[in-house]
């Protein structure tokens, strides 16, 4: 059970709220954590979920002790490219989160966990899955929008 500890090794690290310098925050405050097959095979989503939601609390108690009166975000997501959970904390809103992509915020932790305790070959992507460069230049050109990824948000901060 690794990946729970992982978890919730998050809620010690350091953290930074540093709203003018997103950059800090972001490589201060951000995790990657993968899991072993045996950990994918013998975790239960609610396992997982709960253990994110313990770390969630501890981080909102530390943000409390801080003293830091802004908003502040946990937030969970699947990187199915590289086969982990990653997490990270900012002081921004849920519908801020620093992504150049597309995503849904979400108050429900269990599909995206799900999804990556389901993934069989985490990181792999078959090369038959693969387009050629053009193909996907021409994907890119014609589809009107990228389907957004889902993020697990909590509110850590003392505004709400």
């Amino acid at each position: 059970m690794v990946l729970l500890t992982w978890i919730a090794e998050v809620a010690d690290e350091p953290l930074v709220l540093e709203p003018t310098d997103r950059r800090v925050e972001w490589e201060t405050n951000s995790w990657s954590l993968g899991a072993a097959d045996e950990d994918r095979s013998s975790l239960s989503v609610a396992e997982v979920v709960a253990a994110f939601e313990r770390t969630a609390a501890a981080i909102r108690e530390r943000i409390r002790d801080l003293s830091f009166s802004g908003v502040a975000t946990f937030y969970v997501w699947h990187d199915r490219q590289a086969g982990q959970l990653r997490c990270s904390t900012g002081s921004v809103p849920p519908d801020a989160l620093p992504f150049s992509g597309t995503y849904v915020a979400s108050d429900d932790l269990g599909p995206v966990v799900e999804g990556f305790l389901a993934d069989s070959e985490p990181g792999f992507i078959a090369w038959s899955d693969l387009d050629d460069a053009q193909n996907l230049l021409e994907q890119i050109a014609t589809e009107p929008e990228i389907r957004p990824f889902v993020v697990w948000v909590s509110s850590v901060g003392a505004s709400r």
